[in-house]
């Protein structure tokens, strides 16, 4: 026995398995976002970001599972988050210039930072719960699982980004997912569904849709608002 942890008990595998699983397949659109926060930086910094910014996430994700259930439970929470995930999603596609200088550099990579943690939590409200319930109340078991996560996530970032590089049409693929989780987070919300009752599965999935177009079309349009400026400033 080690913290309460016994390896040699089948259920312990069992639920260790599900725990990393569970938080395997929930992390798919938190790589996306992660890769998509450093992209624009140089390869060195851009290691340090994904590393950090996971890490940081992982742990903030631990904290997060703890008083999962309260969170969820408070009205308008939610509906904040879906705000915060149309921004995020609206300022990665548009992108800004890259620095040259080494402080703009370190500028750079802190606000990748920011934004993969700022993301990761919004996006980890409901994630949160299906790690939880597989750990069964087990905290040190919890704890274990998510961090052993932690370099699975960072090679897929890491993976994204270099596919990102060939193929910047996944950058906007990417955003428009930010967006259809702001329109299902929003939809779910404790407020709405306390007023008008509980939306169905196709509402939430239009209102998934409508925030990624939204988040497609801004964010577009802000990017070559910006470039336009940029080439008449030139």
């Amino acid at each position: 026995m080690f913290f309460g942890l016994d390896f040699s008990s089948p259920i312990f595998w069992s639920a260790f398995g599900s725990i990393l699983l569970a938080n395997i397949v929930l992390s798919g659109d938190n790589a996306v976002v992660i890769a998509m926060a450093a992209r624009t930086l140089q390869p060195a910094q851009r290691s340090k970001a994904i590393f950090w910014g996971s890490a940081a996430a992982i742990v903030m994700r631990i904290l997060l599972t703890i008083v999962a259930i309260q969170l969820l439970s408070l009205p308008y929470l939610k509906m904040i988050g879906a705000v915060l995930l149309v921004y995020i999603g609206v300022d990665l596609l548009k992108g800004e210039d890259d620095g040259e200088d080494d402080g703009k550099e370190i500028n750079g990579m802190a606000a990748a930072i920011r934004t993969i943690l700022l993301a990761d939590l919004v996006m980890s409200l409901d994630n949160v719960l299906a790690v939880a319930a597989a750990a069964k109340g087990n905290l040190p078991l919890l704890v274990m699982g998510l961090l052993v996560s932690i370099p699975l996530i960072i090679f897929g970032a890491t993976l994204l980004t270099k596919v990102m590089e060939r193929f910047p049409i996944i950058i906007t693929i990417g955003a428009a997912l930010l967006g259809f989780l702001a329109g299902e987070m929003l939809l779910t919300d404790p407020a709405i569904t306390s007023r008008f009752g509980v939306v169905g599965e196709h509402s939430v999935t239009v209102g998934g849709i409508v925030g990624a177009v939204l988040v497609v079309v801004l964010g577009t349009y802000l990017q070559k608002r910006s470039k336009h400026s940029a080439a008449t400033d030139a």
